[in-house]
């Protein structure tokens, strides 16, 4: 057959096939990003239907759908509101990326990939994924909970924090040494400083330059605009997807609302592309023996994960149930995580293997711990007050048993803790 014939045939085919995938994924509630990855899997090399014909446009789309991930999300916040969750929820950021940088870390050094590895590793396990997360919170209706705003200040942190660990895994991965890491440090630093005062002083200027009345121009100006300086970011070895979410963050109000209709179409197109073309790096029969410590590396995350939510909620003075809820919604990785892989997979190569099993469990077991998290430790604390009911394990005395022991005084152990129950479900209350 010839080339450009397969090409048009493997093309069509992928991407008739990620919209059905879509679709069923729609229909069971399920995100579609680890059916993307089974996808990819299945058709590259090692799968049931390998393709040749279309892996270096394949390649290329991988890119652009990087690309667009990061300049939709910086579309969503404005400088100013990242320059307030920096100065509100920093704490919350720092015990973020100690809680969940550090076992994907460890894991890598007790695997023997070495720094560079363990650098990668806690990165995939230290971001949360905005995408899956965000339409986690549609689906359940909570976007107007009290602990949605701490979880987005969370994801806020990490998304800027990406700006600075990109170039130094970027620096890292190429195998500069300590002055050349140094320097791609300062340029990302300073070029997120310079982005966000830009944003912040003359946001207006850029976006009216940016602007346009007619959709079509509007399209063609962004996507340009955020593909050149992609490239120069790269060329700077600050990374292309940090340049696009920097692009994002530039531009605001309604030309970044206008972007956004138009490209989200085209993000979610090359996104599919993108987690496809990850899966077909991935040689299928290297899964099983990582998945054991992917599985883990993932209940360890989990709880990580919600210890992170809680005590961002917690600092922001939300009730117990919010808390709870705040730190299963956090748990899902997705985008980043496979971004950062698919960065570090042509130095360390190990780490695409448990990069992929690793977000298969996350992404699917993410939505369900936001949803449950809280009925469930709601029963467990429901079950030990029961079971401490004979004074050896919460220390309480309820009121029936008191009563049955004591007929002569039946509530007056039990009287103090009755407006405390009730106060801490008032607090608790969304």
């Amino acid at each position: 057959m010839h080339d450009t014939t397969a090409l048009l045939v493997e093309l069509g085919s992928v991407i008739l096939g990620l919209g059905i995938i879509g679709r069923f994924a729609g229909r069971i509630g399920l995100s579609p990003i680890p059916l993307y990855l089974l996808a990819g899997l299945a058709f590259g090399e090692g799968g049931l239907l390998p393709l040749g014909a279309s892996e270096e446009f394949t390649a290329v789309g991988a890119e652009i759908g990087v690309i667009l991930l990061l300049l939709l999300l910086g579309l969503e916040y404005s400088a100013s509101e990242l320059v307030t969750s920096l100065k509100t929820q920093y704490p919350s950021g720092a015990v973020d990326f100690v809680l969940n940088a550090t076992p994907g870390a460890v894991a890598a050094l007790l695997l023997g990939w070495g720094p560079v590895g363990a650098v990668a590793l806690a990165g995939v396990t230290w971001i949360s994924s905005s995408g899956v997360i965000a339409k986690v919170l549609t689906d359940l209706g909570r976007l107007g909970n009290r602990e949605t705003p701490v979880i987005l200040g969370v994801l806020v942190i990490e998304d800027l924090s990406m700006a600075v660990y990109l170039p130094l895994l970027t620096a890292m991965l190429a195998g500069v040494g300590l002055a050349g890491g140094s320097i791609a440090l300062l340029i990302a630093l300073g070029t997120v400083g310079f982005v966000l005062y830009l944003a912040l002083r003359h946001g207006r200027l850029i976006s009216r330059a940016v602007s346009s009345d007619n959709p079509e121009m509007l399209l063609l100006v962004v996507l340009g605009l955020t593909v050149l300086v992609a490239g120069v970011a790269q060329q700077l070895q600050v990374s292309a997807a940090v340049g696009a979410f920097l692009v994002g963050i530039a531009l605001s109000g309604e030309v970044a609302e206008g972007a956004r209709k138009l490209l989200t179409p085209l993000r979610d197109l090359f996104a599919a592309v993108f987690f496809v073309f990850f899966g077909l790096s991935t040689n299928p029969a290297e899964i099983p023996p990582v998945l054991l410590p992917a599985a883990l590396l993932a209940i360890v995350t989990v709880l990580t994960k919600i210890a992170t939510g809680w005590y961002a909620a917690r600092r922001a003075g939300i009730g117990s149930r919010g808390r709870w809820r705040a730190g299963g919604t956090l748990v899902a990785r997705g985008e980043f995580s496979i971004v950062i892989a698919g960065l570090a997979v042509a130095t360390e190569p190990r780490i695409g293997p448990i990069a992929t099993a690793y977000v298969l469990i996350l992404v699917i077991v993410g939505p369900l711990t936001a949803r449950w998290t809280q009925p469930v430790v709601a029963r467990i604390q429901a079950w030990r007050g029961r079971d401490g009911s004979d004074g050896k394990g919460s220390g309480e005395v309820p009121a029936a048993r008191t009563a049955s022991a004591e007929p002569a005084a039946p509530a007056a152990p039990a009287a103090p803790a009755e407006p405390a129950v009730q106060e801490e479900f008032v607090s608790s209350a969304d």
